[in-house]
């Protein structure tokens, strides 16, 4: 059940919202988040905490770079993103902004 719990809390905020729309066109790191969305990276951070927490998203290190992803791995969050993705699209700029600090 807490789980579940902890799911929707995750999906209750409309930047974490916009940052699985954005992850959901492939990896992405803070800084391409943050550029993107016109937020600050320790902003970003602490919604990526929670959609990581919650089961949403994975990282992968690469040098001193974090990049993050949605974690497809159990099924139900998978089909609970791909209909969020399509009901939402509107949330999320049409394109991701590269940042010059990656």
């Amino acid at each position: 059940m807490q789980d579940l719990l902890l799911s929707f809390k995750a999906l209750s905020d409309e930047t974490r919202l916009r940052i699985l729309l954005l992850l959901n066109k492939g990896e992405l790191c803070v800084c391409d988040i943050a550029e993107t969305l016109e937020m600050t990276q320790p902003n970003i951070s602490f919604h990526i905490a929670m959609l990581k927490e919650a089961g949403f998203i994975k990282d992968r290190k690469d040098g001193r770079w974090t990049y993050y992803s949605l974690d497809e791995s159990d099924m139900f969050t998978r089909f609970l993103l791909i209909e969020i993705c399509e009901r939402k699209k509107v949330l999320t700029p049409q394109k991701v902004k590269r940042s010059k600090k990656c």
